[in-house]
């Protein structure tokens, strides 16, 4: 299951996605736990299987690719800060099709840019806007495992690499499959997997794992990059504002910051309240919603909006200190608990629409009618 140039296609979390590459540059924060991993002499006991585990925007998929071309590269003795990007093993990564590296699922390969096809992110990225709800396309299953279990225990003269993104939607055959291999390590295989919810994998799964120390992010050096990322136009309590929604994932912030729906949250609370207050109708709103958004976009926003929606219900404070729900919206106003849970289960429905390719019109008339009863 070697890959090809047209499967060599970023796909899943757009948030962990977006601009990936077997070279680039190290996160800030990453650069302890790649010193620690690669110092020559840890290199010896380098565990055959590793976890990066954590929230989507912290940036795990990043030093796992860059692991991998490290692991692969053939001149990495003399490269331990990254892959060389010269040697035959990178030139392979460049081209998707390296024999010692198999990935699962194969759509999450990262695509490479090279100078003289410099549009090729740009293709990825529209791909992966349009796939990363398609959830079912990264199911593990069974067979994906048996097959992959043959290029492990095959001769080979260098180092193997097994990725597995999304390691929680294996399905309970494939991780029981899965187990046998990482009980019985071969030489030179080294298996890497990924997931955003660590608690969905299973426990023997994790047991027989090392999980790579990525997940603590000091503060300053998340606000920093979130300042450079965004060429320094935004102020300390922004950047604070963003971590915070973001869940202290800094890709998720600086995402949530060039995201078109995040500058329209006054907007939507004001069409909110109108939509309570009976003054719109909630197919207006739908017909102007549809000029602004996506169906996937508004989602997002309705989302965000519905936490801090969620946290005043609940007497916390909002994680917005430039969009004051509590102050705008009376007491009385607020909807009940039971009313956020029931849009919260039309809003998982308008996510499963857009997987499914229902007429986004419909879907977005069925949300803003449930929006206007909350």
């Amino acid at each position: 299951m070697t890959t090809t140039p047209s499967q060599n296609a970023a796909m899943g979390s757009p948030l962990e996605n977006s601009g990936l590459d077997f070279f680039a540059p190290l996160l800030p924060w990453q650069q302890q736990a790649w010193t620690q991993l690669t110092a020559p002499q840890n290199q010896a006991a380098l565990p055959h299987a590793l976890l990066a585990a954590g929230i989507e925007g912290m940036g795990k998929r990043q030093f796992v690719w860059r692991l991998v071309a490290w692991l692969l590269c053939r001149a990495r003795a003399s490269h331990p800060l990254g892959a060389c990007g010269v040697c035959e093993s990178c030139d392979w990564l460049k081209s998707g099709t390296h024999p010692n590296l198999q990935v699962l699922p194969l759509h999450s390969l990262p695509l490479v840019a090279t100078e003289e096809e410099p549009t090729n992110k740009s293709k990825a990225s529209k791909s992966t806007a349009k796939d990363s709800t398609d959830a079912p396309k990264r199911t593990i299953k069974v067979d994906d495992i048996r097959q992959l279990i043959s290029f492990v225990h095959q001769g080979s003269q260098g180092i193997r690499v097994c990725v597995f993104d999304y390691a929680e939607q294996m399905t309970i055959g494939a991780a029981n499959a899965l187990l046998k291999t990482l009980e019985e390590p071969q030489p030179k295989v080294h298996l890497l997997l990924i997931t955003d919810s660590p608690a969905q994998l299973l426990p023997t799964i994790k047991s027989r794992v090392q999980q790579l120390p990525l997940q603590r992010i000091p503060y300053e050096l998340a606000t920093g990059y979130i300042k450079e990322q965004l060429g320094g136009q935004v102020s300390d309590a922004e950047v604070a504002q963003l971590l915070s929604l973001a869940n202290g994932a800094p890709l998720a912030a600086v995402a949530m910051a060039s995201a078109p729906w995040y500058g329209k949250r006054k907007v939507w609370l004001t069409v909110w309240l109108a939509l309570r207050a009976g003054k719109r109708s909630a197919l207006a709103a739908s017909d102007y919603w549809q000029k602004e958004l996506s169906l996937a976009e508004f989602t997002q926003l309705t989302e965000l909006m519905l936490i801090d929606i969620n946290r005043i219900v609940l007497g916390l404070d909002s994680l917005q200190q430039d969009c004051d729900i509590a102050e705008a919206v009376p007491a009385e106003f607020m909807p009940s608990m039971a009313a956020l849970e029931e849009l919260a289960r039309v809003i998982a429905s308008s996510k499963r629409a857009i997987q499914q390719n229902v007429q986004e019109k419909l879907a977005y008339d069925k949300l803003m009618q449930s929006i206007a009863q909350t």
